[in-house]
């Protein structure tokens, strides 16, 4: 009976043991992408329902022990879409992880030290990936790339010179008087944007007389040195319910910028090669000339029969706008790295002809990321980008001399012969104080920068357990360059040799800038046994600025010298700007099951800027999301599979501008004697930072699994404490001083939806579609109303009125009519519309944008009735009965009778931003030909802005005479005209 037993137990065992034996065991493969076919280094591979798990080492290769099968792995890496893969037993495993599809799974930023995803975000944050930013075409600079790309923005360029100029405003205007441009940051460090203009062309031009000289001289945005290559991801916090966390500095907004990275694995080398050409987008033509109307216009109906018997009549528009600038952009990177350190490195070079002869743009960039895990639990990563770029721009905008290429344009006729004799000697303009031609190519307008970027950031795990972990981080940056302008006119220019003539300008500034920035933040995570997880954090931060700007004019050169101390007339200026600020930083994030997220914050700012530097200025936010699709109360129905309503409310604020806070006294000499002269503005150091307060909700929605997906923003912004010129009482000594006295207010409603239309193995097309709108009202004025950013009431202006618009143009109709709305700068609405579509190898991708309404006040087109020669002026569709030739009504019935309607105009506009057509040479093809040497091979053809529809009556609506300060974009006074770029492209990687 025994043996009889024992023989049974054997036979179970034996028949168990296979069972057992198959029951655990060792799963090991590889994991890559699916893009470059390329081992992906770092991917998570979990044990699903289990907190078993492991990473692919710098190669992809994996290996995990697991108890019992079957076994369900997910495996995911940031950037591509997850994947559970079934193993029913041990062995090899090889999986393709896909690049994500949506944006769903994104991280964005929710604190100074924490991200979220997307999904449980209850701020409408908007993201642009490198793809997006210049995969389709390059762009010239990056703000100019941000066109048309995301809700809620108004991007202007300013000017087309090479080199940029552009105007960001986020959710309409944040000040009036203070910063309105937004804070930018990569890689964690404070970045200057400051628009710097080259000192002398305004004691040339004499453009101060007619408003701020600094602003009317075509200066350049530093965030045009930053180069879009590098760039990984860009994130735009446009309102203060997610750009509180930035405090003071974060009232119009914050794009916070993240370069690109390396992964551990095999080392690739990337090389791409663009090369194209630009010309302008519209000229304006010529007036229809005969004998006889140079004759009744000018009694020259003589000289234009000779200039057309010799065949020299010319048009000197396309003379001057006509060139077709050569472009060429090539960039190499190299990264890779193994589990312990990955890097990448890249060199940029950007050469750009301008549509003007002896204007151009020149930039090399040089970058290096370098992230190190010294253990598990310690990270570092530090990064470092150089650049050097060159810019001629030439000599545009307003002026009051006649002087600047496009005025003197303005007057010249065809049969003017402006051309130089063969030993390059050029002929006075019988018609006006400048020879244009002659001023392109011997006057200079250079600005060389020197810009060293560099930031790093240190986490360490300072505990881990099942359910909490603590995380100390340490993030440091500097921004540092030095900006030098030189300008020179030569003492031959017709205009300096003229009675009255300055006889020969020679000038050199020089700006050297320093931002430093500091913090340090711990942030602890903790989850209960019901999935209830709590991030704190809580940190310090400090940021110093530093700007020095001196500028040295000299006129009166001798002989042929262009050094300024080899003249009879020096002047000398400065400019010094020092601030520190300091911060705290609190936040608490509650997020049930991805049901529900909240969050409540605080940051508290003291800076040197302030009237009492220790007074401490607090910001709060508080948001919270509910992913309702997770409750599971309309089980697995894909209709709607995903609805996620958000509200949000935070506050940011706008510090008070630098000098505003104290009384700025002048020098002067007086018998040889040094003394101080008391200004007409007094300072107050009672003033405040002026407050933004903002709530925002509405819901994001997916549809169909996600093939159809929504999202739908309100916002009401409230801008307090505005700083404003208010009048004081004479006997002070002083006219006026800066006072908190306002409070504007802007509303809108922003639109996003994107369609999966198609998804086959041979054809995809995505396609989006973006709504946005947004009214501003000057709702509390505690001065007068009053003007700024014009010319005049007879020209048109801006003016701040309780209950207005704070964008509206006024100006008066006729001689002693009362001063009325004749416009209003923002535009009824914005709309794009993207598609990308792939056919196998083939793949095509572009952006219209679409700007209804808006007006702009256009001068150009009144210069050049002055001068006789706007292509109009004999048409008769300004005036009104139809009468009057358009030059004579602009001139006679517009500014000399007091009108200023004809000079604002409608600035809409349906603009092809971006084109792209790329073809990927298959796989097969270059494993053949290159034996696995050379891959991904792409050949393309792009282009930008070639589609321009507009009836307004200039080159461009998109323009700006005062560059990007405050309100007054949209202002026209003969400028540089922008350009549409013509691209080839070859791209491989090695």
């Amino acid at each position: 009976m025994i043996k009889v037993l024992h023989l049974k137990m054997y036979l179970l065992i034996l028949f168990l043991f296979p069972v057992i034996s198959f029951s655990q065991g060792t799963i090991t493969g590889t994991v890559t992408d699916g893009v470059n076919n390329l081992p992906l280094g770092g991917t998570n591979v979990i044990v699903k329902g289990t907190k078993t798990g492991t990473n692919a080492d710098f190669d992809g290769n994996f290996s995990i022990n697991v108890d019992s099968f079957p076994v369900t792995l997910v495996f995911s890496s940031l950037g591509f879409e997850t994947l559970e893969k079934k193993v029913n037993s041990a062995g090899a495993v090889n999986v393709t992880l896909q690049e994500s599809a949506t944006a769903l799974d994104e991280i964005v930023i929710s604190g100074l030290a924490s991200n979220i995803k997307r999904t449980n975000a209850a701020n409408s944050v908007a993201s642009i990936s490198a793809e997006d930013l210049a995969g389709v075409t390059p762009p010239q600079t990056l703000d100019g790339a941000l066109a048309g790309k995301f809700t809620g923005a108004l991007v202007t360029s300013n000017s087309g010179s090479p080199g940029g100029g552009l105007s960001v405003k986020l959710r309409g205007v944040t000040s009036i008087n203070g910063n309105s441009q937004p804070l930018y940051i990569i890689d964690g460090v404070y970045i200057d944007n400051s628009s710097i203009a080259s000192g002398g062309l305004n004691a040339v031009s004499g453009a101060s007389s007619g408003g701020s000289s600094s602003s009317q001289d075509n200066a350049t945005n530093r965030i045009a040195d930053i180069n879009p290559d590098d760039i990984a991801n860009i994130e735009i916090l446009k309102g203060a319910s997610a750009s509180a966390i930035y405090g003071s500095r974060g009232a119009a907004g914050v794009i916070i910028i993240t370069t690109k990275k390396g992964k551990a694995g095999k080392t690739n080398v990337n090389f791409s090669q663009s090369v194209g050409f630009n010309e302008v987008i519209n000229l304006q033509g010529q007036r229809k000339w005969t004998a006889a109307l140079a004759e009744s216009e000018f009694g020259e109906g003589a000289l234009y029969t000779a200039a057309e018997n010799a065949g020299t009549l010319r048009d000197y528009e396309k003379e001057i706008f006509g060139e077709k600038g050569f472009i060429t952009n090539t960039n190499v990177s190299m990264s890779g790295g193994s589990d312990k350190t990955t890097f990448y490195g890249g060199i940029t070079r950007n050469q750009e002809d301008g549509i003007v002869n002896r204007t151009g743009y020149d930039k090399t960039s040089f970058r290096l990321n370098v992230d190190h895990k010294f253990s598990d639990n310690i990270k570092l990563s530090m990064v470092s980008n150089y650049i050097n770029s060159s810019a001629d721009r030439g000599f545009f905008n307003n002026d009051n001399t006649g002087t600047t290429i496009g005025v003197a344009l303005t007057s010249t006729r065809p049969w003017d012969f402006l051309l130089p004799d063969a030993n390059g000697n050029y002929p006075d303009h019988p018609n006006n104080s400048s020879n244009p031609l002659q001023t392109r190519d011997l006057m200079t307008n250079n600005e060389t920068t020197k810009r060293f970027i560099t930031g790093g950031s240190l986490d360490i795990n300072l505990y881990r357990g099942d359910k909490s972990d603590l995380q100390f981080v340490a993030k440091a940056g500097s921004d540092h360059y030095t900006l030098s302008s030189t300008v020179i006119f030569p003492k031959e220019l017709q205009f300096m040799a003229v009675d009255g003539g300055l006889n020969g300008v020679s000038a050199i500034s020089s700006t050297t800038n320093t931002n430093a920035n500091y913090s340090a933040f711990l942030v602890h995570n903790y989850t209960t046994d019901s999935d209830i997880n709590f991030t704190t954090q809580a940190g310090v931060t400090n940021e110093q600025f530093s700007q020095n700007v001196v500028r040295v004019i000299s006129s009166d050169l001798i002989a042929s010298e262009t050094n300024v101390d080899q003249s009879a007339n020096q002047t000398v200026s400065q400019f010094r700007l020092e601030q520190e600020d300091f911060g705290f930083f609190v936040q608490e994030s509650v997020n049930y099951q991805d049901k529900l997220i909240a969050t409540l914050g605080i940051r508290g700012d003291k800076s040197t800027n302030n009237g009492d530097n220790n007074e401490l200025f607090y910001y709060p936010k508080a948001s919270l999301a509910a992913n309702l699709h997770n409750f599971g109360f309309w089980g697995d129905n894909d209709a709607i599979n995903r609805l996620k309503p958000r509200i949000a409310y935070g506050e940011a604020g706008t510090f008070a501008a630098f000098g505003s806070l104290f009384t700025i006294y002048g020098s002067t000499a007086i018998d040889g004697n040094v003394g101080i002269v008391v200004p007409t503005i007094r300072g107050n150091a009672a003033l405040s930072p002026e407050r933004q307060s903002e709530l925002e909700f509405g819901f994001d929605a997916g549809f169909l699994n996600d093939k159809i997906s929504l999202e739908f923003t309100y916002y009401k912004k409230q801008v307090e404490n505005l700083l404003l010129n208010a009048n004081i009482e004479p006997s002070t000594g002083f006219g006026t001083e800066w006072a908190n006295a306002g409070t504007l207010e802007n509303r809108g409603v922003e639109i996003g939806i994107n369609v999966n239309a198609f998804d086959s193995n041979d054809f995809t097309w995505n396609s989006g579609v973006t709504w946005y709108k947004n009214t501003s009202e000057m709702t509390k004025l505690n001065v007068p109303t009053f003007n700024l950013g014009g010319f005049g009431n007879s020209l048109g202006q801006f003016q701040i009125e309780e209950g207005k618009s704070v964008t509206q143009i006024v100006g008066t109709t006729g001689p002693g009519t009362p001063v009325t709305v004749l416009g209003d700068a923002e535009p009824d609405f914005q709309m794009s519309f993207t598609n990308n579509l792939a056919y196998k190898d083939f793949t095509l991708s572009f952006l219209w944008h679409w700007k209804k309404g808006g007006d702009n006040i256009n001068l150009t087109k009144l210069l050049s009735d002055f001068g006789g020669t706007s292509a109009d002026f004999d048409d008769f569709n300004v005036d009104p009965d139809g009468l009057i030739r358009n030059g004579d009504y602009r001139i006679n019935n517009g500014l000399f009778a007091g009108n200023a309607s004809p000079f604002v105009e409608d600035a809409s506009y349906l603009r092809l931003r971006e084109i792209g057509l790329y073809y990927s040479i298959p796989s097969g093809s270059l494993e053949k030909w290159f034996s696995g040497v050379v891959s991904n091979v792409k050949i393309g053809l792009s282009g930008n802005n070639l589609i321009n529809i507009f009836d307004y009556n200039s080159y461009d609506p998109e323009v700006s005479n005062f560059g990007g300060n405050g309100l007054s974009t949209g202002v026209e006074v003969t400028p540089f005209p922008s350009s549409k770029r013509y691209m080839f492209h070859l791209s491989a990687q090695f």
